[in-house]
């Protein structure tokens, strides 16, 4: 009965050291840790805040030392639930979005605030809220731009506190009763007629200018060529003058050189004398009559009479 007994409490102490070892192993294990890069781990000893743990290898003391937050550093996204918003102008729009955001201090995400993805969102609402019961319908369409940077500065104003940064808030959908929605489409289609009917108007204006400006250009080319073809003819006529000028002024200069020349004058009587009878021959053929001077004897009375005196 003694040896069951010892054995009894072989097996129990055996068991216990067992539980140990397996507990002690397990407490090895956890105390290694392998951090991934762009993540953080947050090491508490006995309860408190005891250091940051960076992309690598670890070794932490086992059961005073254990990992109490793992902050992920990369950008994340977070949808922000669709939510009723009433414009200035007192219409319901149905609207949502989704909020860029990124830790960038792992002990204040950690201690700073319970959950600051809730947080984010729960802001993100009552800010878009805000913003949107300041401004009419039409406006929200044409301002989500703005609308999204008024979120996104008001949202990084709290979250500096959480040690997260809030990069950038979208606007996805923006929605209006269907009541509305169809009376927008009259209205942008009205409009569409409307630009339609005024480029027309503005082409067919356009067109009828630059037709009458074709014509107007055809008008003075034609003149223009008009005015040259005149000015050619004008200065062709001049030339021609005076070159028979020029020739004429030639002829009597040579003319009364041959004169002042030795039987010269002679000469010229008697080729005058022979201009006039050829003269007489034909008035007479002229007028079936015979013409004759008054004294074909005295040619010298005839020459003085012409000025060519002997």
């Amino acid at each position: 009965m003694y040896s069951n007994e010892l054995s009894m409490d072989l097996l129990f102490f055996t068991a216990v050291m067992g539980v140990l070892f397996i507990y002690v192993l397990g407490a090895l294990i956890r105390a290694l840790r392998l951090v991934p890069a762009r993540t953080e781990f947050i090491v508490e000893r006995l309860g408190k805040y005891n250091k940051t743990l960076r992309a690598g290898f670890h070794l932490l003391i086992p059961v005073i030392d254990k990992v109490a937050f793992i902050q992920d550093l990369k950008e994340r996204t977070t949808d922000v639930p669709a939510q009723s918003c009433f414009t200035k102008d007192e219409i319901q729009v149905e609207i949502d979005g989704v909020i860029y955001m990124q830790v960038q201090d792992s002990v204040k995400a950690s201690y700073g605030i319970t959950d600051y993805q809730y947080a984010a969102i729960q802001l993100a609402q009552t800010t878009t809220r805000a913003i949107i019961g300041t401004l009419e319908l039409d406006r929200t369409f044409e301002e989500r731009e703005a609308i999204s940077g008024r979120v996104v500065a008001v949202l990084d104003e709290a979250a500096t506190k959480w040690g997260v940064k809030i990069l950038r808030f979208e606007i996805k959908n923006l929605q209006p009763p269907d009541s509305v929605r169809q009376a927008m489409e009259k209205q942008v289609t009205a409009e569409r007629n409307r630009r339609a009917i005024v480029q027309k108007s503005v082409g067919d204006r356009q067109s009828k200018i630059n037709r009458s400006e074709g014509q107007f250009q055809e008008m003075v080319n034609k003149s223009e060529g008009e005015k040259q073809k005149k000015i050619n003819e004008a200065q062709g006529r001049a030339e021609e003058i005076l070159s028979i000028g020029k020739a004429t002024a030639e002829s009597i200069s040579k003319i009364a050189g041959a004169i002042n020349k030795s039987g010269g004058q002679e000469a010229i009587k008697l080729e005058i004398g022979q201009k006039y009878f050829k003269t007489i021959s034909k008035l007479s053929s002229l007028h079936n009559r015979v013409i004759l001077p008054a004294d074909l004897t005295n040619m010298n009375e005839m020459l003085k009479t012409l000025g060519l005196d002997i």
